[in-house]
């Protein structure tokens, strides 16, 4: 082979059209999350339904279409079971009811949607979570691989719900909390009902990894490229509340309980928690993903 061929061959290895191409479409994608899906319009209920297909795609390429369709189904059926428990009787998250999605169907007292929404956020924050811990080798083996990643990615997936939950549920009042709370309106025990519902199916989930394994991705480099996917998600969900509060949001709101906020407070110090929870898990996810890449 001559050297003009050499330097071909290359750079046709190099640079992948398709791939740059679907890496500018995820740029895209990142870009109108954080600058819509702050607010609930019908725009932003579409980015959430791709955020869902995404997120099972990315499942699927992973883990495997079996794999990721037994996560779904985990996922499902505890959400679906613990929310409906938590509607009625106010365990484990206090008492509520859904605004959002009134007119689709139900699955108990909760609309259909709701469960999706759970997986495509969780198995998300599993990935990132995941990635904190150097990777997840072909088989969930061993207590501490078995126990230490269910309870991470439950602490990752609920700081989503601490960052979100005020001003969707307190602002948006896409859901409503029937006593308030003093958390901007949203009660301490919904964060605790995050965190037992999350670690339920991840640990379901877990243990059924640690009987088998998987086989995807099929290179290293698939695998990066995967979990990079993963954290810029993670953390492009959360960026989407610093839009409304650089466009400086006014006025106050009353939680179900009476108790008024003021509009501007609730931004702030929704933007200040992201700082400290998504955005430092989403930067040390990145740094330990380029760690273990460099070491490779």
């Amino acid at each position: 082979m001559s050297v003009q061929e050499t330097v071909k061959a290359i750079g046709s290895r190099s640079f992948r059209p398709p791939e740059a191409a679907g890496w500018a479409v995820l740029a895209i994608y990142l870009v109108l999350v954080v600058g819509f899906a702050w607010n609930p319009t019908p725009f932003a209920q579409g980015l959430a339904a791709l955020g869902i297909a995404i997120a099972c795609t990315h499942a699927a390429l992973f883990y495997g279409w079996k794999n990721a369709l037994v996560l779904l189904a985990i996922c499902l059926v505890t959400t679906f079971t613990m929310e409906n428990i938590g509607a009625a009787t106010g365990f484990p998250f206090g008492h509520y009811h859904f605004e959002v999605g009134s007119n689709l169907i139900h699955i108990g007292a909760i609309p259909i949607i709701v469960g999706p929404l759970w997986f495509g956020m969780g198995y998300i924050s599993w990935i990132v979570a995941g990635t904190l811990l150097g990777g997840t080798p072909r088989r969930l083996s061993g207590k501490v691989q078995l126990i230490a990643l269910p309870v991470v990615a439950a602490f990752v997936m609920t700081q989503w719900d601490v960052v979100m939950d005020p001003p969707e549920a307190t602002i948006s009042k896409a859901w409503i909390w029937h006593d308030g709370g003093a958390h901007f309106g949203v009660p301490i025990s919904n964060y605790l009902g995050w965190l037992l519902t999350s670690w339920l199916f991840y640990q379901a989930f877990a243990i059924y990894l640690s009987s088998r394994p998987y086989g995807l991705p099929r290179t290293a480099e698939q695998g990066r490229a995967l979990r990079l996917v993963g954290i810029l998600l993670y953390l492009c969900s959360g960026l989407t509340h610093v839009t409304p509060w650089i466009i400086g949001q006014s006025g106050e709101v009353a939680d179900a309980a009476s108790h008024v906020w003021r509009v501007a407070d609730l931004r702030g110090t929704t933007v200040v928690i992201l700082l400290f929870t998504m955005v430092f898990t989403s930067m040390l996810a990145g740094l330990r993903l380029a760690t273990d890449a460099a070491d490779r």
